[in-house]
């Protein structure tokens, strides 16, 4: 595959990749099962283990943390890492609650960490108007000279949001699209990710030559998994682009 990089999967939202000389980690979630109530009172159930403990992780140079409100994507142990992070980027909201290292972007802007430039795009963690319940959250998009584009949706369930990235940024090369089909008590049951055949659209969208697919185990408030992603990727044509595995390459 044309400009695919190796992606290390630990359950639920938590990838590790390599980019541009630099060590970077989303949504760090190292907890064993247990139960935890959101800050909208739905309660969230961890159901398994993540694949590797945190100290199997190596040096991390940067945290993708998508938002910090919920605990299927920053979990206790997920905090207690960012201490040893040297830079964690997330919302700016989330950057002023966590301090410490975290900074907080905004939409569309950027920040440069030696080679690699890292942009926070827009994301929507259910439908239009579900902010004050949901929270505030960011997907990114990381570029470099010469490397390939990377790009990192969080906890979005918007396509439209996804056109909007395409259009600044596609082709991209490798994309992590965060799904799961989540549904809760809130908006009636509405999607608050993206469901499969949506994550395989995102991908049609995106032009995406690499799909990593993560964010649809481990957590009982996922309603698809990875059945649902192969079915929905094959019937797309797209499923020689992706990646399912939950233990990484």
């Amino acid at each position: 595959m044309v400009d695919a990089i190796t992606v290390r999967t630990f359950g639920g939202p938590t990838a590790l990749f390599e980019y541009g000389g630099l060590r970077l980690l989303t949504d760090p979630t190292f907890d064993q099962p247990r139960t935890y109530v959101s800050p909208s009172g739905v309660t969230l159930t961890k159901l398994a283990p993540p694949a590797a403990p945190p100290a199997e992780l190596g040096h991390v140079d940067v945290v993708l943390l998508s938002h910090d409100e919920h605990a299927d994507n920053l979990d206790d142990s997920g905090r207690a890492l960012l201490a040893e992070v040297p830079l964690t980027l997330t919302t700016v909201g989330g950057a002023g609650r966590l301090g410490g290292t975290a900074r907080g972007l905004a939409p569309w802007e950027s920040v440069q960490v030696g080679a690699v430039t890292i942009t926070a795009v827009p994301a929507r963690h259910g439908p239009e108007g579900c902010e004050p319940i949901t929270g505030e959250v960011t997907g990114f998009v990381l570029t470099g000279e010469g490397l390939p584009s990377v790009y990192v949706s969080g906890d979005n369930a918007a396509l439209e949001l996804v056109e909007q990235i395409a259009a600044r940024f596609g082709p991209i090369d490798t994309a992590l699209l965060f799904a799961g089909a989540v549904r809760t008590g809130l908006f009636d049951g509405a999607l608050l990710t993206l469901d499969s055949g949506q994550a395989a659209e995102a991908a049609r969208i995106l032009g995406a030559r690499q799909v990593v697919v993560v964010h649809f185990d481990s957590w009982a408030h996922f309603t698809e998994g990875r059945d649902d992603l192969v079915k929905a990727f094959t019937a797309a044509g797209l499923a020689d682009r992706v990646q399912l595995d939950r233990h990484g390459l």
